[in-house]
């Protein structure tokens, strides 16, 4: 098949079926377009949606998210995981405020070279948005294309992301490049799918090397599987009068830049930890059943210490790495999401009140 019946084919497709209807193809800007690949990084269109929509009105251009504190911006992240993407967002918006007068780049070069872009998103970003000419190997085009050219390995390795990248630059497009990437990215979603792909419904199914030897399911091959990793901590949730006590992390590492519970030693005891480090005197202490959490590499499994303070003995007020959250009236924070689940469970169980 040649490059342009490839093409062809795929634009055909995309003009019948493809999504046209996204939030971020309304108006589809540079800044649209770059929030929307980041949070689309790992995560479901449909999850995504509704957080894009928020974001954009709190955050419509690049100029308010540079000005605004990294603590709303977490705030707007909050449940999409994944929190250096957030991070990385505030900082390219800086740099772009500061280096290209709030203006976003349309230069690839500048582009790729921006914090937490890389080749692709840089791509998808200009083809996009400006419809030039640049390849995309998202997850689902990495599929379509490790199929239709049988593409043996694990796309991470780097001799078969470059054979990949080969085939994305071969068969990108010189015009509609903007429907040519967002119909690849589409024909991976909702029909080369990595389980079950409707081949009846793929327009490239007559020329796909996988499909043709009954080998769809080989491709893209898989990285071998590592037994995952088993954390564990305590976490005190620190409580009283409907306010509930939290740290912001370390801005590396898990949940970086988040807040959330203080993790006690295992050998900790609730108590004197809470009367020497946060100034509070415990009134009653429930060890609640061990939450687990599944992240990409590992597992945490969190048991949960509450402690119910005496309102009166707090000395400890609000400060840059620490703060009394309110749970009814809640702050503007990041907050990872079993951390907000633990929270709800606290106000739902009534274990505060105003006779604290």
């Amino acid at each position: 098949m040649s490059e342009a019946v490839f093409s062809s084919r795929v634009l055909d497709w995309y003009a019948r079926n493809g999504r046209k209807d996204l939030p971020w193809q309304q108006d589809p800007s540079p800044y649209r377009v770059w929030v929307s690949e980041i949070m689309l990084q790992q995560t479901q269109v449909s999850t995504v949606i509704p957080y894009f929509q928020r974001f954009m009105a709190s955050f419509p251009d690049v100029l308010s998210l540079a000005d605004a504190r990294v603590d709303d911006v977490l705030h707007h992240w909050s449940g999409l995981g994944y929190y250096a993407r957030a991070r990385n967002l505030h900082k390219t918006a800086q740099l772009i405020r500061d280096e290209f007068g709030g203006i976003f780049p349309e230069d690839y070069d500048d582009v790729v070279a921006l914090p937490g872009i890389g080749r692709s998103t840089a791509g998808a970003i200009l083809s996009l948005s400006r419809n030039q000419r640049h390849a995309i190997l998202d997850g689902n085009v990495k599929r379509v294309l490790a199929r239709f050219h049988a593409v043996d390995g694990w796309p991470g390795k780097s001799s078969v992301a470059e054979s990949l990248w080969s085939h994305a630059e071969r068969h990108t497009p010189t015009a509609n490049v903007a429907d040519y990437s967002q119909a690849m990215m589409d024909l991976g979603a909702t029909v080369c799918t990595r389980t079950r792909p409707a081949c009846g419904d793929c327009p490239l199914v007559s020329d796909c090397r996988a499909h043709s030897v009954g080998r769809t399911a080989d491709f893209p091959g898989r990285k071998e599987k590592k037994a995952k990793r088993l954390r564990k901590t305590n976490m005190a949730l620190i409580h009283d009068n409907g306010a509930v006590y939290l740290e912001r992390r370390p801005a590396s590492g898990i949940w970086g830049g988040l807040w959330s519970f203080p993790e006690l030693a295992v050998d900790d005891d609730p108590a004197s930890w809470c009367e020497t480090q946060v100034g509070v005197r415990a009134l009653e202490i429930d060890r609640w059943d061990t939450v687990r959490h599944s992240f990409t590499h590992f597992d945490l499994d969190i048991a949960p210490i509450a402690v119910r303070v005496i309102a009166a003995s707090r000395k400890v007020g609000d400060g840059d790495d620490h703060v009394w959250y309110d749970i009814d009236s809640p702050q503007q924070l990041g907050i990872a999401a079993p951390v907000s689940g633990l929270i709800r469970k606290l106000k739902e169980l009534e274990t505060y009140g105003p006779n604290s």
